[in-house]
């Protein structure tokens, strides 16, 4: 890197959310001088707050499958089943759900995991590299996750076994006995299973999230709470932020707002289909001898994690937008189905609804605007916003210094699009 780019660099980073506090922190610790702007507190009710919390280095295989179409009807009218539609967006989301279904061929599945793969196995790195600087203890747990099934799943599962296989993953087959060895509390409905020893998951992501931010702020960081109205441009082709209090000019911006992204990069003239996935979660509380790491229950679409709030059951697949209200339909069946592993289970509390941003090719968007020079993105992680976090704050800081990467970065440009 050129280290004259960054000492007269500054940097505006719009949205606190993971995406964002990482990349704040490469690029502070590059020399650039960052101000990080949301319209609310980090860590306050985003995705990055309500997330499994799993850190999934394994999960490279993509929902954009060929079988995938055949199970969409089916799961749009099951009761128990992981997708629902709000029935009022279905006009808005008839574009993107078309440029989906011509991502689901085996060609294109391959690609996406490929590409997934490769930002994923720099994953946990990336973050450890981070958490040499924080005080991450009892809030990281290094247990491994499970996902399990009956048989009527099979099929799909040993798909997605025999791609990561060839991926040199790390995976192991699971009998019933061996998922009733690992967690006992389980009610046995499963058939098989597959455990993922690498992967980790987050006590609580608020407070990991809060600590990058503290450490950010700390390192002489700047935090702004103002919302975004607007990106103009100087005669010098500078970024102008306009906010709801101010004008503010920068050398460089970075786009990291999630699923609220498409606002921005409509203003950079760039149609990027950007839709959102609707998840939710709830917890139950004291119950927190019930399970030891992450479970996923695949034939339902949903996951249980153990949390400092309480055993978190997170799922659901909402095609339903921005501005709909929270489904109660969702959480119910959401609190259904952790009944029917855990019948012991009480009432559950916290009731939440998130925004996963999502493009139809399953890849982020991570790299420069092909509009303006000095314009960033780095959004659409899906399902893997929380996984993600610090390899793409380590990746988009390399490239606004102007760095160099082994790394075929192209997959991931909004040119694509």
């Amino acid at each position: 890197m050129n280290e004259d780019v960054s000492k007269r660099s500054s940097v505006a980073i719009i949205g606190a959310g993971i995406q964002g506090v990482c990349a704040a922190h490469f690029l502070l610790k590059k020399g650039f001088r960052v101000t990080l702007f949301d319209r609310e507190d980090p860590g306050k009710i985003s995705a990055s707050y309500g997330n499994a919390g799993h850190f999934s280095p394994y999960a490279s295989v993509p929902i954009n499958r060929p079988d995938i179409l055949i199970d969409v009807p089916a799961m749009l009218f099951s009761s128990t089943g992981p997708l629902a539609l709000k029935w009022n967006y279905v006009p808005k989301m008839i574009p993107w759900f078309l440029k989906f279904i011509k991502n689901c061929s085996k060609k294109k599945m391959m690609h996406t995991t490929k590409y997934m793969h490769q930002i994923l196995n720099l994953a946990l790195p990336a973050y450890d590299e981070i958490f040499e600087e924080i005080d991450i203890s009892q809030l990281v747990e290094d247990k491994g996750i499970i996902y399990f099934w009956t048989d009527k799943d099979l099929k799909s599962r040993e798909m997605e076994i025999n791609i990561r296989k060839e991926l040199g993953v790390m995976q192991t087959l699971l009998n019933p006995k061996e998922i009733h060895d690992l967690e006992p509390n389980i009610r046995k409905i499963y058939h098989a299973g597959v455990f993922y020893p690498n992967a980790r998951h987050a006590r609580s992501p608020k407070k990991i999230l809060l600590k990058i931010f503290d450490l950010f702020l700390k390192k002489g960081g700047l935090f702004k709470k103002e919302n975004i109205d607007k990106i103009a441009f100087s005669s010098e082709e500078e970024p102008l932020v306009k906010t709801n209090k101010n004008i503010h000019k920068f050398d460089k911006v970075l786009i990291t707002c999630g699923a609220f992204s498409k606002k921005l990069t409509d203003q950079m003239r760039e149609k990027i289909p950007l839709d959102t996935e609707r998840g939710y979660h709830i917890h139950f509380k004291g119950h927190d001898n019930l399970l030891s790491r992450p479970v996923i229950f695949l034939n339902r679409g949903f996951g249980i994690t153990p949390m400092e709030q309480g055993l978190r059951v997170v799922g659901t697949v909402e095609f339903g937008g921005l501005d709909n209200p929270l489904s109660k339909n969702r959480i119910k069946n959401l609190a259904n189905n952790a009944k029917y592993l855990f019948p012991q289970l009480s009432d559950h509390q916290d009731e939440w609804l998130g925004f996963r941003p999502t493009l139809p090719d399953f890849l982020p968007v991570i790299g420069p605007s092909k509009n303006y020079k000095n314009v960033f993105y780095a959004f659409g992680h899906h399902h893997l916003g929380w996984t993600l976090g610090a390899i793409t704050g380590k990746i988009i800081s390399g490239i606004i210094a102007k760095e160099n990467t082994n790394l075929n970065l192209s997959p991931y440009s909004s040119s694509r699009f």
